[in-house]
């Protein structure tokens, strides 16, 4: 951010009571503009306001700044009322670039998302998925028997990922995860790191018998065919934390984290 310029501040707010008492709060201190108005956009609540936010005002490349008043605070700062401008002014920008999902559903629709944290695929029905993996145009699994298969950004790789036991990436790292959810064929497979210039296309076989999902952060598309994730560096998201606290720090160190 400038450190000359006191930047115009917007609040959001989820719906909790902590949240909402937070926005009054902030609101008295600062008389906050309209976001269209805005330089700098403020989000209270926890991670998933955060990816809320970052979605709806994707279009207008404005920086996002978060306070935890949520429950997980990954991706948000400290919350405190006072010194709030001052604080934005010294807060660091990490760039982001989200994944595009492109989905082809049993009825031949195309349907395409954006998500910052992670791609999943998950059956759904009893079954477990058939799922063949190409990248860049390669096929390097034949036929992957799973609960579901994951690709995760830097950023979401401490998310859902993590849960699926794949590997944290830091956000420089220019790495995208590969991870299966429950494998059962190959059961050892853990996964794969790949470069973050790759396309990904995930294949569902017998799909008529075992259906399978695309979530792309919390945008679904049922019955799906095909699934194709890529990088999008034509979007770019920015991020503000304060000093000390960035995401490259957060991420090191959740992995030293019992």
């Amino acid at each position: 951010m400038s450190k000359t310029k006191t930047p115009s501040i917007a609040v959001i707010a989820a719906d909790t009571p902590a949240a909402q008492e937070a926005l009054a709060k902030l609101k008295a201190l600062y008389s906050p503009v309209p976001p269209k108005q805005a330089d700098v956009i403020v989000a209270l609540g926890g991670d998933g306001t955060m990816l809320e936010t970052l979605h709806r005002f994707m279009d207008r490349k404005i920086p996002i700044y978060g306070m935890h008043r949520g429950s997980v605070g990954f991706l948000v700062n400290n919350y405190e009322a006072e010194n709030l401008p001052q604080r934005i002014m010294k807060a660091r920008a990490t760039e982001l670039n989200p994944l595009r999902m492109e989905a082809v559903t049993m009825s031949g629709e195309k349907i395409e998302a954006l998500a910052i944290n992670e791609v999943s695929l998950l059956r759904e029905a009893r079954q477990t998925a058939k799922i063949r993996i190409i990248i860049d145009g390669v096929i390097r699994m034949e036929e992957l028997t799973c609960d579901g298969v994951l690709v995760a950004t830097p950023v979401g790789s401490t998310a859902y990922n993590l849960s699926a036991h794949g590997s944290i990436i830091p956000v420089d790292a220019g790495l995208l995860a590969l991870t299966p959810i429950s494998a059962f064929r190959p059961r050892r497979w853990r996964g794969a790191l790949l470069p973050h210039t790759v396309e990904v296309v995930l294949e569902i076989l017998e799909y008529d018998k075992r259906p399978v999902s695309a979530v792309a952060d919390y945008t679904e598309v049922r019955d799906v065919t095909q699934v194709r994730i890529r990088e999008d560096r034509s979007v770019s998201l920015t991020l503000l934390f304060d000093p000390g606290h960035n995401l490259e720090e957060r991420i090191v160190t959740e992995q030293f984290t019992p």
